[in-house]
């Protein structure tokens, strides 16, 4: 796994599927990255979509204008390899038709949604993947990159994460040993505290840590601020006994 302060750990960083990214409010997020498996399945979806498009327009074509059939169908087939993935990538969320159907999106590496530039040079470094014509450097290079990315999505900063990669996005509360506050707080005060630790497991620990410090009046001589701040929050919400377990 990628820590939150973007240093690897070793070859281990390789094989983990989770790409961890800090947002500027310091919200920790684990995106679920594709592997080479689903990416070729949802590729070879987008394939047979575009060449059943390619094939049904030809017949027509040669049956109504067979005059000027094969220059309309170059035509055809130009914007549909190189504009098809980016503008369904642009309005669909990141999503070609494939890629809908196996459950993946293309976001940028740091969680954003793709921009029209990382798209198009993604896009157009797929047949720099192709090379030696079997996508055997793509291949090799999302087997051995962080997070599973091809040439393209190395060039363009992008990630094929899992459409429901997001993880730790849930309120669960983190296990604390409760702790009665030292003097009665204030029901704004309560609810501040409750309201951080609902969100502990979704920030990184230097914010927690942040955040807790600025309830100086709780702190203790020999606690560390974040287990006295999350212990009054667990002592209020009346989960002594279930955190003591």
């Amino acid at each position: 796994m990628i820590p939150a302060d973007g240093t690897e750990r070793g070859a281990s960083a390789l094989l983990d599927t989770l790409h961890t990214v800090e947002t500027p409010e310091g919200v920790r997020l684990e995106l679920r990255t594709a592997g080479p498996v689903p990416r070729a399945l949802a590729y070879a979806i987008d394939a047979s979509i575009r060449w059943g498009v390619y094939l049904v327009v030809l017949m027509v074509l040669t049956t109504t204008l067979s005059s000027v059939a094969g220059p309309l169908m170059l035509l055809l087939i130009f914007v549909g390899e190189w504009f098809y993935p980016v503008l369904f990538e642009m309005f669909w969320s990141g999503q070609t038709l494939g890629k809908r159907v196996v459950g993946l999106r293309v976001v940028n590496d740091d969680g954003t949604p793709v921009t029209w530039a990382s798209s198009m040079l993604r896009n157009l470094l797929l047949s720099a993947d192709m090379v030696p014509g079997t996508y055997l450097a793509g291949l090799v290079s999302s087997l051995v990159s962080t997070g599973h990315r091809r040439l393209g999505d190395l060039a363009a900063g992008t990630l094929v994460i899992h459409a429901s990669g997001v993880l730790n996005a849930s309120g669960a509360l983190p296990t604390a040993a409760p702790v009665e506050p030292p003097f009665r707080l204030e029901v704004g005060e309560q609810r501040a505290l409750i309201a951080l630790a609902e969100r502990a497991a979704l920030l990184s620990d230097a914010r927690v840590d942040e955040l807790a410090e600025v309830a100086e009046p709780l702190h203790a001589d020999g606690v560390a601020a974040r287990d006295r701040v999350l212990g009054a929050a667990t002592w209020l919400l009346g989960r002594g006994d279930e955190a003591m377990r």
